[in-house]
């Protein structure tokens, strides 16, 4: 990776759903401009639903572990970026990390708490899919002046 690689962490409530989508879009369209990781303030286990959506557009989440967002603070990892991915009050109780770490908040539905038939919340879960996509080529675009990544 280059010296110039952004290191980017995004958080949301369990680590199984849109912290887990958003690691996986920038690392497949941030390049080598970003290293993204992904962690939960409570962390559980990977929402089935996120898992069969991912793999509708290529990506594989199978087995992904989730992690906590305090353990890899009490490790002293780095990141030039914290992206909050959830509620407000839930982005509020993510821990400041040391250094000149920006903090982003980003706010989407939270798949865990769709309701209806399989195919209805499947069909929520890819809209939150979609929305985050966006989002993270948006942000890719905006960190790079030629959108190299996106092509």
């Amino acid at each position: 990776m280059p010296d110039t690689t952004h290191k980017i962490l995004f958080v949301c409530i369990h680590n199984s759903a849109r912290s887990q989508m958003a690691e996986a879009f920038l690392k497949k369209y941030g390049g080598d401009l970003f290293e993204a990781e992904s962690a939960g303030l409570e962390p559980g286990t990977l929402n089935p639903n996120v898992v069969a959506v991912m793999q509708e557009v290529g990506i594989d989440l199978t087995g992904k572990p989730t992690q906590a967002v305090f353990d890899l603070f009490q490790q002293g990892r780095l990141y030039n970026a914290v992206i909050t991915v959830c509620d407000k009050e839930a982005a509020e109780r993510c821990p400041l990390f040391p250094g000149n770490v920006k903090r982003i908040p980003w706010s989407f539905k939270d798949p865990s708490s769709f309701t209806g038939t399989r195919e209805e919340v499947l069909q929520r879960t890819r809209e939150v899919r979609d929305e985050i996509e966006q989002q993270i080529k948006t942000f890719v675009q905006d960190a790079s002046p030629i959108g190299y990544w996106l092509q």
